[in-house]
């Protein structure tokens, strides 16, 4: 699921914004990333998602986008 989701991320970031993203990870560890040099997105299974409560880390943070 994770591996999909970086690659549909990089071929639609390629083609809309012509910017080419560097992945970093395995999904087999449940985090992968996109290292676009000024922007970084990161992928988790539902698992690691939950390890690391990123809502609670950024409870106070303003929310520009949310996917699901």
């Amino acid at each position: 699921m994770v591996d999909a989701l970086a690659s549909a991320a990089i071929e639609d970031i390629r083609v809309r914004h012509k910017k080419k993203g560097k992945k970093q990870g395995f999904a087999r560890d449940g985090w992968v990333i996109v290292d676009y040099g000024d922007v970084i997105l990161h992928l988790f299974s539902p698992d690691q998602r939950g390890f690391y409560n990123l809502e609670e880390l950024w409870e106070d943070g303003k929310v520009l986008l949310r996917l699901q």
